[in-house]
């Protein structure tokens, strides 16, 4: 795995070769949740250790289900196949790789970590740094307490807290370096004022219609900071107490139709949709090609779009908050800069808010939901 990542210029620097093979990621994933092709809902299939193509799996460059709702472990399970929501997993070697070396993390830089999980980022990142310059925090106490057993089984000793990662550790800061496995709808305030200005937060940003968009900030002063988001596609579970409420059932609802002044199909791209939730970021995004739902739990407000014979697309809108109004100023003011990738996009942090920005910080830009 290592050789393969050194090939395709993921592992370039030496110390991080040296973690990949180095740390077993077979003690962090001794069982995972592989999902079943074409099964709807998708079902997911443990694997165990032992199975046919377990190891060959724990050492593909794949990110590994470990959890479903939050509770179901490959090892509970005694069918064939069992259906759930994600909740846990290691995530692909390279993405994790990656990140350590984006986020600047050099031997001596004292380094928070949001979101243990496994364990097997914190290892890598514990065998770069040493144990006593690293600190991970995870909110599942299952989780957290099988990850400090495969890290001791690796031979690693770092600062492991079982807690909520927006929170921080007050207790332990200042740091130079934070880097989230999790996904956040903003940057936690705390955060701001426990990585010393000058350090680097690097974190995914997401929301309630789970579109996701890496960014490297730098902190500028006690909770203040500025960034630029990054190329590729990153993704992550988002952190559990910023997801989405529960919510009922859905009733699509009559409301004003017009015409739509753009594509819908625009939100299934990567940066399309995520330029759509920043203009509602309180929507959840459903559907797919024209025909596009949004819906905003807390206030009632619906959107959604159909196709028209004539090759347009025809939207309808109810409640307090027209969504589909906000959502097409803000892609029409992408599709003006010629449709950029994220990494085009910025953020800037300060008591004022929170602000994504295109092009430059006085250019078109969304606040996030505070």
């Amino acid at each position: 795995m290592a050789d393969s990542l050194a090939e395709d210029g993921t592992l370039t620097e030496p110390e991080w070769r040296s973690a990949a093979t180095t740390v077993p990621r077979e003690l962090f994933t001794g069982s995972y949740f592989l999902p079943v092709a074409g099964s709807v809902p998708t079902r997911y299939r443990p694997v165990r250790e032992g199975d046919p193509g377990w190891l060959e799996g724990v050492y593909s460059d794949e990110t590994l289900i470990t959890q479903l709702d939050g509770r179901i472990r490959p090892d509970d399970v005694t069918e064939d196949a069992v259906t759930g929501s994600p909740s846990s997993s290691s995530t692909l070697p390279s993405l994790v790789l990656r990140m350590w070396r984006q986020l600047g993390a050099e031997a001596g830089h004292r380094v928070l970590e949001i979101g243990t999980g496994t364990g097997y980022s914190t290892a890598l990142g514990a065998h770069r740094l040493g144990d006593a310059n690293l600190t991970s925090i995870e909110y599942d106490p299952v989780v957290g307490g099988a990850a400090a057993t495969a890290l001791k089984a690796a031979g690693f000793a770092p600062r492991l807290i079982i807690g909520d990662g927006l929170r921080g550790d007050p207790q332990g800061g200042p740091y130079d370096r934070l880097i989230a496995t999790c996904s956040v709808r903003y940057v936690p305030l705390p955060w701001l004022h426990q990585v010393k200005p000058g350090g680097k937060i690097l974190a995914t940003l997401s929301g309630w219609s789970y579109a996701n968009a890496l960014a490297l900030l730098d902190v500028t002063g006690p909770g203040e900071a500025t960034g630029r988001f990054l190329p590729g596609y990153t993704s992550f579970m988002i952190a559990r107490p910023h997801d989405r409420p529960p919510r009922p059932t859905l009733a699509l609802l009559p409301g004003e139709e017009r015409p739509s002044q753009i594509d819908p199909a625009k939100l299934d791209d990567w940066t399309g949709g995520w330029i759509a939730q920043l203009a509602a970021p309180s929507a959840e995004r459903m559907g797919a090609g024209a025909e596009q739902i949004l819906w905003d739990v807390s206030t009632g407000s619906q959107a959604r779009t159909t196709p028209n014979t004539d090759g347009g697309w025809t939207v309808v809108q109810r409640g307090p908050v027209r969504l589909w109004d906000r959502v097409e100023r803000a892609v029409q003011q992408w599709q003006t800069a010629n449709e950029p990738h994220q990494e085009r996009f910025g953020i800037t942090v300060s008591a004022a808010g929170q602000r994504v920005w295109l092009g430059a910080e006085d250019g078109p830009g969304w606040d996030l939901p505070i």
